[in-house]
């Protein structure tokens, strides 16, 4: 069986990618991270989901990435500010060059387990401005990987990261996210953590318009 290392935060969005991998046939390697963010229970949702979905293996890296913070998702002294779904500037949340590091130790985990496919659920549509969800960074990143690694350099067997709901919405998202199965009551989508979402911060206020507009409850709530 073909392996796919699959970026599982606990969110929705990787949720369906992790979803979407498995319906496609792949050996499910999830890999999460551990980089300091304000709180768990992303992380303690990522196990719960690939348990369920019967990952192969669930990797949790840690990376410490609140050693110089620049963002209120790493950094204590800052506020998780109140969201925005039409807001046009980039948000504090936004953790400095995150997915880069995460691409970076998926294609390093990859060739370590000779898998050729990354799936990240990112999206330009319907998303909080992050520059690095956009198409042309993960076609970039695509490209230096394969520069980088000897898979994709020297043994013609490129690494191929998967972004597909890259230019779908959210609500989109969660409609094929019904259709594969995926239990939504096991995804954390919440900047600030807690024992229920807070309902007010960009994260939250971006899942609750999707599922409004797939039509479907989130059974998260």
């Amino acid at each position: 069986m073909k392996k796919a290392v699959v970026l599982l935060s606990g969110g929705l969005d990787s949720a369906v990618a992790l979803y979407l991998a498995k319906q496609q046939g792949f050996e499910l390697y999830a890999l999460s991270f551990d980089y300091g963010q304000r709180h768990n229970r992303e992380l303690e949702a990522a196990k719960a989901i690939a348990e369920k979905a019967g990952a192969k293996e669930h990797q949790v890296v840690s990376l410490k990435l609140d050693k110089w913070g620049g963002s209120s998702l790493t950094d204590s002294a800052m506020e998780v500010e109140d969201g925005d779904v039409d807001r046009a500037d980039i948000p504090v949340t936004y953790v400095p060059a995150r997915n880069m590091v995460f691409l970076s130790v998926a294609a390093s985990l990859a060739e370590a387990i000779e898998a050729q496919d990354i799936f990240i659920g990112v999206s330009q549509v319907d998303y909080s401005g992050y520059v690095d969800c956009r198409q042309e960074f993960i076609e970039s990143m695509e490209k230096t990987i394969n520069l980088g690694t000897v898979m994709g350099a020297e043994q013609n067997r490129p690494i191929k990261i998967h972004a597909p709901f890259v230019n779908k919405t959210k609500a989109e998202e969660i409609q094929l996210g019904a259709e594969l199965g995926v239990d939504f009551g096991l995804t954390w989508s919440c900047y600030r953590g807690g024992e229920k979402p807070c309902g007010t911060c960009d994260s939250c206020l971006l899942r609750a318009k999707a599922f409004a507009e797939a039509g479907i409850t989130d059974t998260a709530l």
